[in-house]
C-alpha cells in the first residue's frame, strides 16, 4: 500500500525530544516552546507566535484574539474541514458561507460583498490544499469595510501570494501541525500576528485566561490549548528542514501534474500565476462525464494498493450544522460538485516519482476501464 501520508522525522526530532525527557521539560513551560514560536514566526514573517495543542484550537484562539463575539459574523468557505466553522459556533458567532472557484477550490472572494452585513466582524480565508487564496481583493475589501482578517493557513506552510507568505497577509493566521502537515509535531497548532495586543489575547485564551496580576483569578473564560515541550521539540528540528519540505513538496506536485494531465477527465488543482502553492495534498477532481463518483474512485485505487482520502464536504451539507438551524435552504454548487468528484491521492513528504508513477497509471488504469463500460 502506498499511504495517503508519511511524515519525514529523520533528522534531529529523537534528539530533542530526549533531550526534554532527560531534562524532564516535558509540559508546556519548557524552553523549545518558545523557540519554536520565534523560529515559525520569523519564518513566516510576522512578529508574535503563539503555540497551541492543535490546529482547531488555533482557529479558535485567533478568533478570540481577533474579538469575535456572540453574534458576530464570520464570513468562510463553503469547502472546509468543519473546525472552521466549529471554532466560530463556540464563540458565539455565526459562520457566513462563500462557495469555491472552480480551479482552486478556494473560496470565490468575488462572493465576499454580498454576504456583508452590519453584523460581520471577520473575513476568514481559507489556503485549500496548499494554494493561496487570491487576498489582494480580499483585502481591499476588508478595509473597505473595516473587517478583520483571520487566515487559516493550516494546509499553505511556505505557500505566498504576491511574493508574501500566507499567513502573514491578514490580521491574524491559524497553523496546523498534524502529523499530515508539511511541517509536523503530530498535534499542534500556531496562531501568528504582527499584533501585540491580539497577541497577548491569544497567549491568555490558551492558558485558561489567567489575571497578568494575580494567578488562579479570572476575568475571562479561556481553554487549556497549550503545546507541550515535547511536541515543540520535535517543531524545532522540522523548522531546520522546513525549506528543504517546501522544496520537495513543489517538486512532487509538478511531477504529479505533469503525469494527470495525460489523463482525460481528470482535473487537478491550478497554480494561478501570482501563487506559490505548496501541494500540500495532491487532488483531482473527476468528470461527472466519467461517470464515477471518488467514492467509486478510491474503492478501485484501494484494490490496487493506492491509499486515499475524500474531499471536504460543504459545512451547509454537515448534519450537526443543519441540526444547530444554519445554512436553511443554501446551496453552493461548486463545493457540492468537488464534494462528490474529489479526493486525496498519496501526499507525504516520503513520497518518491516511482511511486507517483504507480499512483498516474493506477488512475489511468481506472479512468480507462469505466470509459470501456460506458
Amino acid at each position: 500500500m502506498i499511504p495517503v501520508n508519511q511524515p519525514l522525522l529523520n533528522g534531529r526530532e529523537r534528539e530533542l525530544v530526549t533531550h526534554c525527557i532527560d531534562t524532564g521539560w516535558i509540559s508546556s513551560d519548557g524552553p523549545f516552546v518558545q523557540e519554536f514560536e520565534k523560529l515559525f514566526s520569523n519564518y513566516i514573517g510576522v512578529d508574535y507566535g503563539v503555540a497551541v495543542c492543535n490546529g482547531t484550537a488555533a482557529l479558535e484562539t485567533a478568533l478570540y484574539a481577533a474579538g469575535v463575539s456572540k453574534g458576530d459574523e464570520v464570513i468562510m468557505p463553503a469547502f472546509t474541514i468543519i473546525s472552521c466553522a466549529l471554532a466560530v459556533i463556540r464563540l458565539g458567532a455565526v459562520p457566513v458561507l462563500l462557495d469555491a472557484e472552480p480551479d482552486t477550490w478556494n473560496m470565490d472572494v468575488s462572493q465576499i460583498e454580498s454576504r456583508i452585513t452590519p453584523r460581520t466582524k471577520v473575513i476568514m480565508p481559507v489556503h485549500i490544499y496548499g494554494h493561496p487564496v487570491d487576498m489582494d481583493p480580499l483585502l481591499a475589501i476588508a478595509k473597505r469595510y473595516n473587517l478583520i482578517v483571520v487566515e487559516d493557513a493550516a494546509e499553505a506552510h511556505g505557500a505566498e501570494c504576491r511574493g508574501r507568505k500566507c499567513g502573514s497577509l491578514g490580521h491574524i493566521s491559524a497553523w496546523s501541525f498534524y502529523a499530515n502537515k508539511i511541517l509536523t509535531t503530530g498535534e499542534g497548532g500556531m496562531v501568528l500576528t504582527a499584533d501585540k495586543k491580539m497577541a497577548e489575547r491569544a497567549s491568555s485564551y490558551r492558558n485558561l485566561c489567567f489575571h497578568p496580576s494575580r494567578r488562579f483569578y479570572h476575568t475571562e473564560l479561556g481553554h487549556n490549548f497549550r503545546m507541550t515541550n515535547l511536541q515543540a521539540a520535535i517543531g524545532v528540528a522540522q523548522m531546520e528542514r522546513i525549506e528543504e519540505f517546501v522544496q520537495i513538496k513543489r517538486r512532487l506536485g509538478v511531477y504529479y501534474r505533469e503525469g494527470l494531465s495525460q489523463i482525460e477527465g481528470i482535473k487537478y488543482q491550478i497554480e494561478k500565476p501570482w501563487a506559490k502553492m505548496v501541494y500540500w495534498m495532491y487532488c483531482i477532481e473527476l468528470d461527472p462525464l466519467l461517470g464515477m463518483d471518488a467514492e467509486q474512485m478510491m474503492i478501485e485505487l484501494g484494490k490496487r494498493g493506492i491509499g486515499t482520502r475524500p474531499f471536504f464536504i460543504g459545512m451547509h451539507e454537515q448534519p450537526v450544522l443543519r441540526d444547530l438551524g444554519l445554512f436553511a435552504g443554501e446551496c453552493y454548487p461548486v463545493t457540492e460538485r468537488i464534494a462528490r468528484q474529489g479526493l486525496y491521492l498519496p501526499s507525504g513528504l516520503s513520497l518518491t516519482e516511482r511511486e507517483i508513477d504507480e499512483v498516474v497509471e493506477s488512475v489511468s488504469e481506472v479512468v480507462n476501464s469505466r470509459r470501456r463500460k460506458n
